[in-house]
């Protein structure tokens, strides 16, 4: 539901990075068309580009932080049941 012109301004404000052919044209993956699916929503919110850039550096930022979080947290586990079996 995007136009050419739609993508390529969304490409040019790093919102979106596709990959490319040899010949240089866009392939969009799974990960772009929901990222796609998000752009659509924060628009229809009323955010304007550069608000929408941000709010994506944030959710990746978060979504980075959570998955750390998590390995963390199993590698904590993991000492302290380790130490229980050490003393």
């Amino acid at each position: 539901g995007f136009t050419a012109g739609t993508l390529r301004l969304y490409e040019q404000y790093g919102l979106i990075t596709p990959t490319r052919t040899r010949g240089g044209t866009r392939r969009y993956n799974n990960d772009d068309l929901t990222r796609l699916g998000r752009i659509a929503d924060l628009i229809a919110d009323g955010i304007n580009l550069v608000g929408i850039k941000r709010v994506l550096e944030l959710e990746d930022n978060t979504a980075l932080l959570r998955r750390d979080n998590t390995r963390l947290r199993a590698d904590n586990a993991h000492l302290r049941q380790k130490n229980t079996h050490d003393t």
